[in-house]
């Protein structure tokens, strides 16, 4: 069994995350998320999908970042690939 580096605890099902050259043990993809994901620069909500990089700066989604301003590349972000259906 191995400790959680984030809660402590000892659990026969913890797993590692080799991340960035470093190794990381955690116990529950919470514990995870809450040590490894980046955080929205504008909102400052953990990254948990995909999200947006602009500029290298992280945002949850394009319109964060957008929001944020000063990022040449941000302007040009859209939250969706392509029209809904019922758009014309």
């Amino acid at each position: 069994m191995a400790s959680c580096e984030v809660c402590g605890n000892d659990y026969r099902l913890s797993f590692e995350v080799h991340a960035a050259g470093a190794v990381h043990t955690f116990d529950s993809f919470e514990c995870a998320i809450h040590a490894l994901a980046p955080v929205c620069e504008h909102c400052g909500v953990k990254v948990v999908g995909h999200g947006v990089e602009a500029d290298g700066v992280f945002f949850c989604c394009a319109s964060c970042a957008r929001t944020h301003g000063r990022l040449g590349s941000a302007a040009q972000l859209v939250d969706h690939a392509g029209r809904a259906p019922d758009e014309r």
